[in-house]
C-alpha cells in the first residue's frame, strides 16, 4: 500500500478508537481511500484536525509539559493562504495564547501540501524572537542564535536599532524558496516580563525581559500522512528554558559571568562552582518575575512531578510515552527530579501524528 494510504488508514483508524463516538471507521476510511484515488490526497474532517494536533503534542518526545495536551486549543486555518493573511492569524495566536498571564495551550495550522501545491512557510523558528547583531569588535547585541534570521529580515528592508531584546519582524513565504514578506508585530502582540530577583535589587540594572509565549513555528504537523509546514503551536514556559538555556548559554545571551561578578564570587577556578551558583541565582529571577507579573510558567521540580502523572495516564490506556532523556531531564538540577532517575519508552520514528523538523529549514537536521 502506498504510504500516504497507509499512513491516513492508519490514522482514521486511531481517531475512531480513541474517538468512540465517532462510530465505525470503515466507512470513513474507505472514503478517505478513494479520495487519494481520485486526488492524490484528502481532507481532514475539523475534529480530526484537532484530534490530529492534539495527538502530536501528546507525542512530543522531546516536551515534558505533555499532561495537558487535551487541552489544545486547535485553530483551523486551512483556508488561509495569503502570507498577510497568514501574519494577521499569527498575531492573533499570541494574543489568544497570552490571555492576559493565564497562557493557553494554542495550536494554529495553515493549509496543508498538497500535490503540486506546497503550502505557505513561516521563516521564523518562533513568532516571538529577539534580534542578534555582530558588532564591529566582534561581540553580540540581542541574541546570537537569531543571527541568521535577523540578517534575512535586514536584507528584506528591515532596519531597526541595535538592542538586546529587539523583536524580530514576522516573515511569512507563499511557498519554498519564494522571497518572505515581513511583518512588524503590532502594539499588543507581544507581551514582556521584566525580569527582577527578589533578593538583588541590583539585577534590575542588567535591562533583562523575556516574552511570556513561546511558540514554535518552524514544525511541520503531520497527521495521517498530511504535512502541515505552517503550523504555529505554544504551551507555556518553564524556567530553566528561560534562565538556564536561553539567557545562561554561551552562544545564546551568556550572563553567567556578569551574574557571578554582581554576586561576588570567585572565578579564579571551576572548583568554586561560581557557574552553578549563578546559574540557580539567575532562575530564581525568572521564576520570581514571571510569578510577580501574574504570568504561567512553570519550575522543572513541579513539572517533573507532572510528566511522571502523564506517564502513569497514559499507562492506564495502555499507550507508550516516547520521551528523549536528554531534553527531558531539566538542565538545572536534573538529578534532584524524578524524571532523572528511570527510562522512557524509546523514539519511534514512524511515531504519528507528530511535529517533524521541516526539510526546507537550512538548520532541518537538529
Amino acid at each position: 500500500m502506498p504510504p500516504l494510504r497507509r499512513e491516513a488508514e492508519r490514522f482514521v483508524r486511531q481517531f475512531h478508537e480513541e474517538q468512540p463516538q465517532a462510530g465505525d471507521a470503515e466507512p470513513r476510511v474507505r472514503e478517505v481511500l478513494a479520495e487519494i484515488d481520485r486526488t492524490g490526497t484528502y481532507v481532514h474532517s475539523p475534529a480530526e484536525l484537532a484530534f490530529g494536533a492534539r495527538v502530536a503534542w501528546r507525542n512530543a518526545a522531546r516536551c515534558i509539559g505533555r499532561l495537558y495536551w487535551r487541552s489544545l486549543v486547535v485553530r483551523d486555518l486551512r483556508q488561509v493562504t495569503a502570507p498577510g493573511e497568514i501574519a494577521e492569524e499569527c498575531f492573533e495566536h499570541l494574543r489568544l495564547a497570552a490571555n492576559g498571564g493565564r497562557i493557553r495551550p494554542v495550536i494554529s495550522v495553515f493549509a496543508p501540501d498538497r500535490p503540486g501545491r506546497p503550502a505557505p512557510r513561516i521563516a521564523n523558528d518562533q513568532l516571538i524572537r529577539y534580534a542578534g547583531h555582530r558588532t564591529a569588535g566582534g561581540s553580540w547585541v540581542g541574541d546570537p542564535r537569531s543571527a541568521r534570521l535577523t540578517a534575512e529580515a535586514r536584507a528584506l528592508g528591515w532596519k531597526r536599532d541595535e538592542e538586546a531584546f529587539q523583536v524580530l519582524p514576522l516573515m511569512v513565504r507563499e511557498r519554498p524558496g519564494a522571497r518572505p514578506e515581513w511583518f512588524e508585530l503590532p502594539d499588543g502582540t507581544v507581551t514582556e516580563v521584566p525580569l527582577r530577583h527578589p533578593d538583588h535589587p541590583w539585577f534590575a540594572e542588567f535591562g533583562l525581559r523575556w516574552y511570556t509565549v513561546p511558540a514554535i513555528s518552524e514544525m511541520v504537523l503531520e497527521i495521517g500522512g498530511i504535512r502541515y509546514p505552517a503550523a504555529p503551536f505554544n504551551g507555556w514556559y518553564m524556567g530553566t528554558e528561560i534562565g538556564a538555556r536561553n539567557l545562561a548559554d554561551t552562544e545564546r545571551y551568556d550572563l553567567l559571568p556578569r551574574m557571578a561578578d554582581r554576586l561576588g564570587l570567585d572565578r579564579s577556578s571551576e572548583r568554586t562552582l561560581w557557574r552553578d551558583r549563578a546559574l540557580v541565582e539567575l532562575n530564581v529571577a525568572v521564576l520570581h518575575s514571571f510569578e510577580e507579573a501574574g504570568v504561567t510558567m512553570a519550575d522543572h521540580h513541579t513539572e517533573s512531578e507532572r510528566f511522571l502523572r502523564h506517564i502513569a495516564q497514559e499507562i492506564r490506556h495502555g499507550r507508550p510515552t516516547p520521551a528523549d532523556w536528554s531534553w527531558i531531564v531539566p538542565p538545572v538540577s536534573g538529578s534532584a527530579t524524578p524524571v532523572f532517575h528511570r527510562y522512557y519508552d524509546p523514539v519511534e520514528p514512524d511515531t504519528r501524528p507528530a511535529f517533524l523538523p521541516r526539510a526546507d529549514r537550512p538548520d532541518a537536521t537538529h
